[in-house]
């Protein structure tokens, strides 16, 4: 059974002949930096993941999308009033931050053809907002400021954004062939920010391009296959029953951070393929441990979450300097599991 066959039989929900694993890191120095200021970010990006392939083959493949974090609509990422958010326009479907994507996503899958299932990382609108120039402590703070003032406008302009991103998805899908898209979500640090905000502001937009991936992927040749991440990064809280609802066909979140197993997400989002496991950070085992830690892990997790729909991975990016040897051992251990 070829890669791509095992992962499309895992996320069908049918028992693999072994665990497919999944796990990626940015191969810039710095994702946040925009590339289209800095190109030497672009070709970091392109040679690390031509040398990741080479060098573990994996068995599918998140395209990491360092150098392009920054959207580039001045009024909603650097918006300091209400006026500036009401006046957000979409940035064009030809413009040159979709176009170099599209190119961008076909080189990338150029690399391993169709060797291997692929999908395409994409942020929220919400999240687009605290890559803005309002700093990442402040982000929050602010855009929960502009939900409480005026909600429609806020949700106004993130459905905007929201347009803009499901060209990009459409385009990747249908003409880059990508298999799906990585789309990333995360709650809003503000307490002040409610359940009552976050379906009226942040919900519409997400639904907006989840549903022309689904549309796009639907009539592709893997069907819809969007994978949704909900990012704990750096301890980030989410409630993650805010998600389930979301038309994702693959479930990720940080485990270590809710303390939510994969058996027990797999559970909560109505059994749904699942990926994760891994502490992603440099205290975690899948980094500092030995091969004996780092088998007996792949174990526990196989044992509490089963073998049906589950790849392995971790709750987010893991760290630039993993050595590859600790990726293959969770990966030979997974398939020598036995349940």
């Amino acid at each position: 059974m070829s890669k791509r066959e095992l992962v499309l039989k895992t996320f069908r929900n049918e028992k693999p002949e072994r665990t497919p694993v999944g796990f990626w890191f940015h191969y810039a120095k710095d994702e946040l930096v925009d590339g289209f200021e800095n190109p030497e970010v672009f070709e970091a990006n392109i040679a690390g993941h031509r040398k990741f392939y080479t060098d573990f083959q994996p068995d599918l493949v998140k395209i990491m999308t360092d150098g392009y974090f920054i959207y580039p609509n001045k009024l909603f990422m650097e918006a300091k009033t209400l006026d500036d958010l009401r006046k957000v326009q979409p940035i064009g479907e030809n413009h040159e931050w979709i176009e170099r994507q599209v190119g961008f996503a076909k080189t990338i899958r150029g690399i391993f053809g169709d060797e291997v299932l692929s999908f395409y990382n994409i942020f929220a609108p919400a999240t687009l907002f605290k890559f803005g120039n309002h700093g990442e402590k402040n982000a929050a703070k602010l855009f929960t400021d502009f939900a409480v003032e005026d909600a429609a406008a806020l949700a106004r302009a993130l459905r905007v954004v929201a347009g803009d991103l499901a060209i990009l998805a459409q385009r990747v899908i249908s003409e880059a062939k990508i298999s799906g898209l990585y789309y990333s979500v995360h709650d809003v640090a503000d307490s002040r920010f409610s359940d009552a905000l976050r379906l009226s502001v942040n919900a519409p937009a997400d639904r907006v391009l989840l549903d022309a991936a689904n549309e796009t992927g639907a009539a592709s040749e893997t069907g819809a296959l969007n994978i949704l991440h909900i990012c704990g990064y750096e301890g980030q809280r989410n409630q993650l029953s805010h998600y389930v609802d979301y038309p994702a066909q693959i479930i990720n979140w940080a485990t270590t951070v809710e303390k939510v197993s994969l058996g027990q997400g797999k559970r909560l989002f109505g059994g749904r393929p699942v990926i994760g496991g891994f502490d992603s950070t440099v205290n975690g085992v899948l980094y500092k441990g030995g091969k004996a830690e780092i088998e007996a892990e792949t174990g526990r997790l196989l044992r509490e979450a089963g073998t049906t729909g589950v790849v392995l991975g971790a709750d987010c990016t893991i760290p630039r300097d993993i050595k590859l040897d600790h990726l293959r051992w969770v990966r030979d251990a997974a398939a020598a599991f036995k349940d």
